[in-house]
């Protein structure tokens, strides 16, 4: 056996942007200010590799030579610094370490490294024993890492014990209560002990053997409140409701509902009245009176799933739109990393299961105060800062990487989300219904399971949120929470996206929080499931982990036995492991078997059980009226209030947390998050184009969101109502047809207890949602509930959030920044009765003509007023295009500021307005000064966008500060360019598919467009003969090619610390260098690299050089953003050279808005690469503001690039790498965002060869 080698990478000094973070850190958060300097390096223990692979390894895996320093076995520094190492947990996925381990593969597929990562901190300065305690507890969070071992280990090779066979609880059908309360105390379960004699009943009478631990656990699992629902589905007996002015308008409601229940169920004794019920009864109620005839029939719930007519190049086909929405309130609580990035994975996987195309997201968040000190945090919980920062990192991390755009993403902030944190994630799925089988499991049929692998750190996932939470939780609970692969789940939606597999599978189910026993176990009544054939990360698990892991990119699939080959082929080609698990019986019973034997045989009927019948009391406690969140508040002085206003934490500007998310990859974003021409008018709605694979469609999905903490703490019910008229009215005010909306709830509330009164919130609050519903006739068909929002005795404000989906065509939206000086401002009032309750009638009537009038043309912009009244709505439809508002002073200064959900504020051409003065009232106009006018009071917009983006900055930084020397450069122009000696009629394209690349879709269909052919290769890597195959595969495409496209995406991850090395390792095989090199020279083939393809063409050497060689410590490189962190936003760039064939079609000097989504994109070179590149015209393209000037802040230089270079090319132009998405754009795409889009890169790439 080989040594442990050991190596560790830092960061230069210019580009230590994670150790200056830090540093920052600890002097203004941690509060320790002796602190001088700050490093952080990254640690690497490899075993089993040969020296050879090795040296080779050094400088192109585990580090990047122009902006790393690699030391082996030590690294300098004082003996006085502080250091220290932090691991991940054993068990926990360590992303870094796999994606070094594939790496090195690629550069020898023969070896089978060992590799272990962790994190090396330097601290300079003096410290007390007590701030190096808080400086290592704010470094470590003891959920999911560890304090590691300095010295180096004698072996990384972990032995595991054989597990012992499963145990048998003897006895256990006779055991007396007193004893049974004894071992269900001993076993930590989230059953209730009525549950746990439900068990033994059914063993002692029906089964007549005494269960196995398996047995226990799974039954724990599949009755949890995560997977069952169990709290929804307590019977609510005697319900009470105090005394109170508004009890009859709620007691109206309840029997309104009750009704209902009688009529739809007919005396049925099965059917109880039930939280569940209650949600459930408004869709049941529409359904059977016609209004929901849109709505796919399934045996399958995977997601909320509507049939839809959709326009493909003229002929009409039929599509499934799905929406889901999905909480991961307690992981995230614990850990903000992995338990965010793993809420959009799960809700990524429910439509995914259903075989629709996840296409855009949503995230809605609620937390305590970020900006409070760390000293304020409560004992046992993570400071607010740590959570909300980690939460936005891994939800934006698992979405950027899975190649997902999200289009809206917004934090709640109330002081009572201290208690718990609740972390939505809302994703919007489409496919061609053609594409989709449903039918049932047959005797015989075969299930497979695609995806990750098993490990011990899925189990407890369901139970463990389904349990009360201590000071104690953030101990213990570690385990319960994963951390996410996003590339292994991107591998199967690409799988899934293929007709061809989609019509092999039967039916699909996915690996939520029940693992094993739950996934598999769901798909048929009998099942027999061999435990041994599931592919675990390690061994040493034994059967009740197996069965009950949770793992977050896995699918189980139901297969006809003759299809089997063929999809585990299929699988294969998509690089996924695939192997079939259990076979679907006549005898309706699930049976897990391991080492031979059955550990699991339970009857389907008990299972569907559900445990025990549960029952309560209810008491719902009415609102006070005199406490009503609707009575305005008194504005002594209307510019403090306005400036307050726009300070407010639910106010103010999140643009830093926003931009961390992609929002433009599919090329079907229609607007982008914040619009205007300085891209500062916040959207209301997300707006996407159906994501066909061919063809053109002017079809279009919306979803809003409505809800607020404020409303909800004082009235649940009127929450619920008003967060429904809030979604509603912002898809109105986005141009929808309120007519079409479907809805899904997430409901989130405290911990279900005894007191009746504790069941009254969350009652009222589905009471007010029914209620919604009927008045508006528009269903919600779907949702989630999560009732564990409780700590100590702290418990998360009544959360009843209502998302809004429409689906709409592109020609319909209009977007909410000001269009011009001179047109009118005109509120549409919705009209409410003396219980505060919307008039549903004239609320209809007016969204009717809002609708109709936007269609006209006679609305050019509008926003929905929620809770801070006209002046918020006014204020951000100013700031996107800087232009002016002057309000009436007939106009009420308490009705500035006062809430206003339902009302539309609407931008109105002058002579436009007198058609619209019967529906509304003129309010004020656009000015073309920059300034908010009311009366006397003056602010301008300045002053306004100051305010707005100051309180978060020091939670969410926009910019790091870190302003480039300005720049002075030329453009080039020759008449020397590169000319093609072999044309072809229709070029060839290869492009490649790496694991964790996500751009090739919009590539392909970019090279399509523009008349080329495209192939697309995926390399697979799951054994050495995979990666041999590939490597011949990618030979011959690429003899077959005149172009190579490298597509944007995060090839491995961007790991191990570093972008695109992954990429660059597979084009450093010989094979491939030598067809590259004869596409470049023998064929005059042309290169592109978009983002991570730029990453890989630079880190190659194919820009600047022109060829394939090693990186020195001088060449040019792209390292991290300067603001630390992913930047997405859409950048203006400049043409600077028309050297290169790709640029031809361009406008030389000429500006256009591209998307730019990347986390790793500063250009650093030294001042003579700089003056050598421009002076051969090697710089393609650079950043500019809004005008045109070259760029040297970070609002318009996004990633601080050195002479703010987006772009650049090899000397004879012919490879070109560039960061921004020019296959991002189309019609409709980014319409709140001005400015030409379209280079015609692709289209310059195509005609060269002709």
């Amino acid at each position: 056996m080989m040594s442990v080698k050991r190596v560790y990478v830092e960061k230069k000094e210019p580009f230590a942007v994670k150790a200056k973070e830090l540093k920052e850190e600890i002097s203004s958060y941690l509060g320790i200010r002796t602190v001088s300097n700050v490093r952080v390096l990254i640690r690497y223990d490899i075993e089993n590799l040969s020296d050879e692979t090795y040296e080779k390894s050094k400088g192109t895996v585990f580090s990047e030579p122009p902006v790393d320093r690699l030391y082996e076995t030590e690294f300098p520094h004082d003996e006085n610094d502080v250091v220290f190492s932090v691991e991940y947990l054993p068990g926990q996925f360590d992303q870094r370490a796999d994606s070094a381990v594939q790496c090195v593969k690629l550069l020898n597929e023969n070896e089978e490294p060992v590799i272990r990562s962790a994190t090396t901190y330097v601290i300079t300065g003096s410290l007390t024993k007590e701030e190096i305690e808080r400086l290592e507890a704010h470094c470590i969070n003891p959920v999911d890492s560890r304090k590691a071992d300095a010295k180096i280990p004698d072996t990384l090779v972990t032995v595991f014990d054989e597990p012992a066979d499963i145990l048998i609880f003897e006895g256990f059908q006779t055991m007396p209560e007193e004893e049974l309360k004894k071992l269900y105390d001993s076993l930590n379960l989230a059953m209730t002990f009525k549950d746990f004699l439900h068990i033994q009943n059914y063993f002692k009478n029906e089964e007549h053997r005494d269960p196995s631990m398996t047995e226990i656990r799974v039954l724990d699992t599949y009755w949890s409140d995560h997977c069952r629902h169990t709290t929804f589905q307590t019977e609510l007996k005697n319900i009470t409701f105090e005394d109170g002015y508004y009890r009859p308008v709620m007691e109206e409601t309840f029997q309104h509902y009750y009704n209902t229940h009688k009529e739809i169920f007919q005396g049925r004794e099965d059917k109880f009245v039930c939280l569940m019920d209650v949600a459930l009864m408004a869709m049941r109620k529409l359904k059977k009176e016609g209004k929901l005839e849109d709505q796919e029939e399934s045996d399958e719930i995977n997601a909320c799933s509507i049939v839809v007519p959709v326009e493909v190049d003229g002929k009409v086909e039929e599509w499934l739109v799905n929406f889901k929405n999905e909480t991961h309130n307690h992981p995230t609580e614990i850990e903000p990393f992995g338990g965010a990035a793993t809420c959009l994975g799960g809700a990524i996987r429910d439509p995914l299961s259903g075989r629709t195309y996840v296409y855009q997201a949503m995230r809605i968040t609620g937390a305590a105060d970020p900006t409070k000190s760390l000293k304020e945090t409560l004992k046992g919980k993570l400071p607010q800062k740590k959570i909300v920062r980690g939460a936005a990192s891994g939800y934006s991390s698992y979405g950027n990487q899975i190649g997902l755009a999200t289009g809206y993403v917004k934090e709640i902030y109330h002081p009572n989300y201290v208690a718990k944190r609740m972390e939505i994630g809302a994703v919007m799925g489409a496919a061609p219904r053609r594409a989709v089988i449903r039918e049932t499991s047959d005797p015989g049929d075969i299930i497979i399971l695609l995806g990750g692998r098993t490990g011990r750190d899925g189990c407890g996932g369901a139970t463990g949120s389904s349990k009360v939470h201590t000071e104690a939780s953030i101990e213990t609970c570690g385990a319960e929470v994963q951390k996410g692969n996003p590339p292994t789940e991107r591998k199967i939606q690409r799988l899934f996206r293929r007709e061809e597999v989609s019509h092999l599978i039967k039916k699909c189910n996915d690996f939520g929080a029940g693992g094993v026993s739950v996934a598999i176990g769901e798909l048929a009544d009998g099942l027999v499931v061999e435990l041994d054939k599931v592919p675990k990360k390690y061994a040493g698990l034994d059967g009740t982990e197996i069965a009950i892991s949770e793992s977050q990119e896995r699918m189980a699939v139901v297969v006809d036995p003759k299809d089997v080959d063929q999809f585990l082929a299929y699988a294969e080609e998509e690089n996924l492991e695939a192997i079939p698990v259990a076979v679907v019986t006549e005898e309706p019973r699930l049976v897990l078997n391991w080492r031979g034997k059955d550990i699991v045989n339970l009857s389907r009927a008990f299972l569907n059980t559900n445990g025990a019948h549960q029952e309560t009391d209810v008491t719902v406690t009415i609102p006070a009226k005199e406490d009503s969140y609707f009575v305005k508040k008194e504005v002594a002085d209307v510019k403090s209030a306005w400036m307050d206003m726009l300070k407010d934490l639910n106010v103010c500007s999140q643009k830093g947390l926003v931009e961390m998310f992609d929002g433009s990859i599919g090329a079907g974003s229609v607007l982008m998050p914040y619009g205007g021409k300085y891209q500062l008018t916040e959207t209301q709605s997300m707006v996407a184009k159906l994501p066909v694979m061919t063809g053109k469609t002017d079809v279009v999905t919306m979803m809003s969101y409505g809800y607020d903490p404020y409303l909800s703490s004082w009235s649940p019910y009127h929450g619920a109502i008003y967060a429904v008229v809030e979604s509603i009215s912002k898809i109105v005010a986005g141009g929808g047809d309120f007519s079409k909306i479907r809805m899904t709830y997430q409901e989130y509330f405290k911990r279900m207890t005894s007191d009746p009164k504790t069941w009254g919130e969350p009652l009222s609050a589905l009471l007010g949602a029914y209620q919604a519903q009927i008045g508006f006739g528009l269903p919600s068909i779907g949702g989630k509930d999560s009732m564990s929002g409780t700590f100590n005795d702290i418990s998360v404000p009544p959360t009843l959030v209502s998302f809004a989906v429409d689906v709409a065509t592109d020609k319909t939206m209009i977007t909410p920044e000001l269009k011009k000086a001179g047109n009118k401002l005109v509120l549409f009032t919705i009209e409410k009765d003396e219980y505060d309750l919307p008039n549903y009638e004239q609320i209809m009537k007016l969204y009717g003509d809002i609708y109709e009038s936007i269609q006209a043309g006679q609305i050019v912009s509008a926003y929905a007023i929620c809770a801070h009244g006209v002046a918020e709505a006014v204020s951000k439809m100013a700031f996107g295009n800087d232009m002016g508002v002057t309000l009436y002073d007939t106009l009420e200064k308490d009705f500035l500021f006062a809430p206003g959900f339902g009302n539309i504020i609407a931008e109105v051409p002058a002579d436009q307005v007198d058609s619209l003065i019967a529906k509304g009232s003129v309010i004020g106009e656009v000015t073309k000064e920059a300034q908010l006018v009311y009366g006397d009071v003056v602010i301008t917009v300045e002053e306004a966008v100051a305010a707005w983006k100051a309180p978060l900055e020091k939670v969410f930084p926009s910019v790091s500060g870190e302003a480039q020397p300005k720049v002075d450069t030329p453009i080039y122009k020759t008449d020397r360019i590169y000319v093609c000696k072999n044309k072809v009629a229709k070029p060839t394209v290869f492009i490649p598919v790496f694991p964790g690349t996500n751009c090739e879709y919009d590539s392909a269909k970019a090279f399509e467009r523009a008349g080329a052919n495209v192939i697309v290769k995926v390399m697979k890597n799951m054994t050495a003969e995979n990666i041999r195959d590939s490597v011949d595969e990618f030979e011959k495409a690429i003899s077959q090619s005149q172009i190579i496209m490298f597509p944007g995406g995060f090839s491995a991850g961007d790991e191990p610390e570093g972008s695109a090395k992954f990429f660059a390792n597979a084009f450093r095989n010989a094979k491939m260098k030598e067809a590259v090199n004869k596409l470049l020279n023998e064929r005059d083939g042309l290169m592109l690299g978009i983002c991570n393809g730029f990453q890989a063409l630079i880190k190659l050497g194919l820009v600047p050089y022109g060829e394939i060689c090693t990186q020195t410590e001088d060449s040019p490189t792209l390292t991290m953003n300067t603001v630390g962190r992913h930047i997405s936003k859409m950048v203006y760039l400049k043409v600077v050279t028309n050297k290169s064939p790709w640029l031809q079609k361009a406008k030389l000097g000429g500006v256009y808005c591209n998307p730019a989504s990347h986390g790793e994109g500063r250009f650093v070179a030294n001042q003579e690469w700089i003056q050598k590149l421009f002076a051969n015209g090697q710089v393609a393209t650079q950043y500019v503001d809004v005008n045109g000037n070259l760029a040297q802040e970070e609002e318009w230089n996004i990633n601080g690039s050195y002479a703010a270079i987006e772009g650049i090319t090899s000397p004879d132009g012919r490879i070109l790498g560039k960061m921004a998405h020019s296959e991002r754009i189309g019609t409709s795409v980014a319409i709140n965002i001005y400015g030409e889009q379209d280079m015609k890169i692709f289209e310059s790439g195509v005609e060269y060869f002709k």
